[in-house]
Order: C-alpha cells, then sequence, then structure tokens
C-alpha cells in the first residue's frame, strides 16, 4: 500500500483557452437564443402586413408560396426556442454548440425568404409597395444586427443569406427592365448601394459581437478570480486552524516534561541525598524537552523552505552501522533484536538528512515493538534503491495508516506512544519530499509493519561538475 505523504494542497487551476472559449461560446449562443423571441414576434407582425401590400400586384401564386412557406419556417423557429428552453438552456459547453450546428440552416433559410418581396415586388408594383418591401428588408438587416451578432457563425449567415437574396431580387427586376436605361440605372444603384450596407452591417456586427465576447470574457475571468480568492481564503482557514492545533499540541507535550522537571527540581532540593535516584529522571525529561524543540526546529525549517540539503557520496554500509550503534542500546532494553542488511554501495544523498529519515523509523519501530525486533535493510531494484525498516510490532490499522504522518498524531491504544511526541513520521514524511523520495507503508495491526523508503533513479545522478565531498543546494518547497 502505497501512502501519499503529500500535504493536501488546494489550489485553482486555470481553466485552458479551449474551455473558456466554449464557456464564452454557450454563453453567446444564450444571447441570441434569448434574442430569437422578439425577433419572431416582429416577423409575425410583419408577415401579414407583407402580404396586404404586395396582394393584387404580384403573382398570387408566388405569393402565397412564399407566405406559406414564412409561416412554416416560422412555426419551425418558434419550435426551435422550445427546444432549447427545454433541453439545452440548462447546459452549457458542447451541448449548446451540438444544437447550433443542427439548426443553424434554419437561420439561412428565413433569411433567404426574408428577400422573397424584393423579389416578387421590384419592378412590379407600386412605388409604396416597393418602398414598404425596402423598408422591411433594412429593418431585418438592422434586426439582424441586435439580435444575431452575439453568435457570429450565425449572424455572418444571416447577413449573407438575407444581402444575397435582395441582390437576386434586385437583379431580377432589372433583367425585366433591360429596354429601360433608366431602371436599369437605379438598379445598379440600388445594387451597389446594398453592397455598401452589406459591408456596414457586416463589420457593426463583427464589433457588437466583439463587445459581447470581450464582456463574457471579463466575467468568465472575474469568476476564476473569485474561485481562486475563495480556495485561497479556504487554504488559509485551514492553514490558521492546523497551526492553531499545532501549537496547542505542541504546548501540551511540552507542559508534561516541564512540569515533570520542575517537581524533580523540588525533590532535589528538599532531598539532596535522592540525587542518585532523581538525576536520571532529569536528564530523560530534558532529552524529551530537546527533542521536542528539535522537532519543532525541523519541521518550521522544512515548511520555511530553509533545510539546506548538502548532497554527497554516503556509504550505506558505515551509515547503518551509526545507526546500529546508536539504537542498539535501547534495542537491548527491551530485549529486542535490532538488525542491518546492506551490500557494500555508495549513493548520492545528503547523509544528515537520510540518517535522519531511516533514525525516526528505526526509532518509530523500537518503540512500538515488544517483542521479536527490527530490520534496516537496502534493496536495489531495477529503477531504483529501497531502504526498508521491518519491526513485529504492534502494527498500524488501516484507518490509521494515513493519519500518522500527521503533527501530534498517536494512536491512543498503542503502548509505547505515552512519550512520542507525534512529530516523527511527520518529519519523515517531510524530508522524503524534501529529497525528492517516496515514502511507502505496509503494515498488519498486531502483526508488523515494514516502511520503504524509495530513492528513483533520478536522485542518484550527480551533477556534471559535482564535486564528491559535499555539493550544498538549498531547497524548498
Amino acid at each position: 500500500m502505497l501512502v501519499d505523504t503529500q500535504p493536501a494542497t488546494y489550489q485553482h487551476v486555470p481553466a485552458s483557452p479551449e474551455v473558456r472559449d466554449q464557456w464564452v461560446n454557450s454563453q453567446l449562443i444564450g444571447v441570441l437564443m434569448d434574442n430569437m423571441g422578439p425577433s419572431l414576434v416582429a416577423a409575425m407582425a410583419t408577415l401579414p402586413l407583407l402580404v396586404y401590400f404586395m396582394a393584387g400586384q404580384t403573382h398570387t401564386i408566388a405569393l402565397a408560396v412564399w407566405a406559406v412557406l414564412m409561416l412554416v419556417v416560422l412555426v419551425l423557429r418558434y419550435r426551435l426556442i422550445g427546444i432549447y428552453r427545454l433541453r439545452h438552456d440548462s447546459l452549457e459547453g458542447p451541448q449548446r454548440m451540438a444544437f447550433m450546428q443542427r439548426y443553424q440552416w434554419s437561420w439561412t433559410l428565413i433569411a433567404l425568404l426574408w428577400g422573397g418581396p424584393v423579389i416578387l415586388s421590384y419592378q412590379q408594383s407600386s412605388q409604396a409597395t416597393q418602398f414598404v418591401c425596402g423598408l422591411v428588408v433594412l429593418g431585418q438587416g438592422l434586426l439582424t444586427l441586435t439580435s444575431f451578432s452575439a453568435y457570429l457563425p450565425v449572424f455572418r449567415r444571416y447577413a449573407n443569406a438575407l444581402i444575397l437574396s435582395v441582390f437576386v431580387g434586385l437583379a431580377w427586376g432589372m433583367l425585366r427592365k433591360l429596354n429601360q436605361p433608366e431602371a436599369i440605372q437605379i438598379s445598379l444603384v440600388l445594387m451597389a448601394l446594398l453592397l455598401v450596407f452589406w459591408g456596414l452591417l457586416t463589420m457593426a456586427g463583427r464589433r457588437l459581437h466583439e463587445v459581447y465576447r470581450a464582456s463574457f470574457e471579463l466575467q468568465f475571468s472575474n469568476q476564476e478570480l473569485i474561485d481562486s480568492l475563495t480556495l485561497q481564503t479556504r487554504a488559509s482557514l485551514r492553514a490558521v486552524a492546523t497551526k492553531n492545533r499545532f501549537l496547542a499540541s505542541a504546548a501540551h507535550d511540552l507542559r508534561q516534561p516541564v512540569h515533570a522537571l520542575s517537581l524533580y527540581a523540588d525533590w532535589l532540593a528538599t532531598e539532596p541525598e535522592m540525587a542518585r535516584d532523581i538525576s536520571p529522571r532529569i536528564l530523560q525529561s530534558t532529552r524529551a524537552i530537546n527533542e521536542l524543540f528539535d522537532s519543532l526546529f525541523d519541521l518550521t525549517r522544512i515548511d520555511a523552505g530553509n533545510y539546506k540539503v548538502r548532497l554527497q557520496h554516503v556509504d550505506v554500509q558505515k551509515l547503518f552501522a551509526d545507526l546500529s550503534m546508536q539504537f542498539e542500546p535501547v534495542a537491548i532494553g527491551k530485549s529486542l533484536r535490532l538488525r542491518t542488511h546492506a551490500r557494500p554501495t555508495t549513493i548520492w544523498s545528503d547523509p544528515v538528512v537520510l540518517r535522519r529519515i531511516l533514525g525516526n523509523l528505526v526509532s518509530n519501530a523500537l518503540r512500538h515493538t515488544h517483542q521479536g525486533g527490527v530490520l534496516l535493510a537496502l534493496r536495489h531494484r531495477e529503477d531504483m534503491l529501497v531502504f526498508e525498516v521491518w519491526d513485529t510490532g504492534v502494527g498500524i490499522a488501516r484507518e490509521h495508516q494515513q493519519a500518522i504522518f500527521q503533527e501530534f498524531f498517536r494512536v491512543s491504544q498503542h503502548q509505547g506512544t505515552e512519550d512520542s511526541l507525534g512529530l516523527g513520521l511527520t518529519i519523515v514524511s517531510k524530508l522524503t519530499s524534501l529529497m525528492g523520495y517516496q515514502l511507502a507503508l505496509n503494515s498488519v495491526a498486531s502483526q508488523g509493519s515494514v516502511f520503504r523508503v524509495m530513492l528513483p533513479e533520478f536522485t542518484q545522478r550527480e551533477p556534471l561538475q559535482a564535486h564528491p565531498t559535499a555539493l550544498e543546494n538549498n531547497s524548498g518547497f
């Protein structure tokens, strides 16, 4: 079981440009669909007015066919609004984009049909009727600008189809009056004005679209900023709560040996003849205080990024011999067997940091082992080196295997934890992260545990100009 010893971080990851574009486009589609209702009402009101003006002045069957087609398309567009409200209004991103790709042909069709009055009436009906039809076309162009420019692909389709159909109507009327130079001249002027109108309409639509897009991009950025600030605020509150818990636990653990030291000092002052019995207890309390302060200072330096790492060649067998000499008296005092196993190996590491890591693991194993022994070994794998600390102790239940790396955590039902400060494994976790190592734990309650410190291959690559004695690297996280 690989244990994740990294502290939880809450960092807002900025959205990718693709995600931003999807969100912005979905909002622009929402604006477009919101504007469809008013444009549909205007079209329904205009349709009978146009039929009234053109009746009797244009081809009756053609007018009827055009009116029926317009009515069918308007009903279809009303249906599209209902589909969007029902299925896509509450969705964003790809769903709205898929909806637009499926039905964007309807905007092209309605735009082409709006050119029908010009085709039917130009050079065939009275000037009043032609004026009304031209006014309707101009209104549709302006309506396109205000209603459809939010989503540029639809705006372009609609504007281009509308101008094309009107242009065809003017050209068709001019062909009917080829024998009248004045009519041809008027048609050419109107066609030129139509092209100018198309250019201005396209330019204005693009600029209005940019305003819409910039507004939603700003809204997206503001929301990202709000989310980031919210996460940072929550992380700060958690950090404050953790620090308060840390200080409270430190004060609690410090109070016990200090209080004991005070009692022993009073006892020694009143009964000097008991110095032989009291001195070992005073030393024990003093060591506990020193151990706590050393651990606190180590944690503070690591968290502040001020822990200096000095990389150099480390003789593993010599390191194991030093650790064995340090902890052998503890093992003998508990009637335990402390063994080490490593073939001659030289690694690239910080000997102080590595000794601190392995020493804390061995100390922790001896503290929680009451019979059997502890094994410290180095194993060679294909892509890494693995330090292992085995014990036959009380083991760690699965529900505690994550929490034991937290500051001041101690399993209450374990014997031997009364004098433990609960910082050893926390320091191991932080130092392994600092060195780029991996920390793993396998344990079964009442059967024992094995801690593994894995040194990946990249941590053993020496810099090209590294001196074998020492290379200082100021590291932090």
